[in-house]
């Protein structure tokens, strides 16, 4: 017969298999947390996109900018 504390106990792979799941489930709970935060940052819509023409009083005034620099 089989000793009575393999019968109760759980096995050492039993464990270790408990311990990794937890381990991944704790990941998993702060990877959603910066998910959760990082969604709720929003976007900074006052920047204009790199590929945007300026507009006319921008192209003036950049113009000037540049004069002003290199005098």
């Amino acid at each position: 017969m089989e000793s009575e504390e393999s019968m109760t106990g759980l096995s050492t792979a039993a464990l270790v298999a408990i311990a990794c799941n937890t381990f991944v489930a704790i990941l998993l709970l702060l990877l959603c947390l910066i998910l959760y935060r990082a969604c709720m940052v929003p976007s900074s819509p006052e920047r204009l996109p790199v590929l945007a023409a300026p507009s006319g009083g921008e192209t003036q005034q950049t113009n000037e900018h540049k004069y002003l620099l290199t005098s």
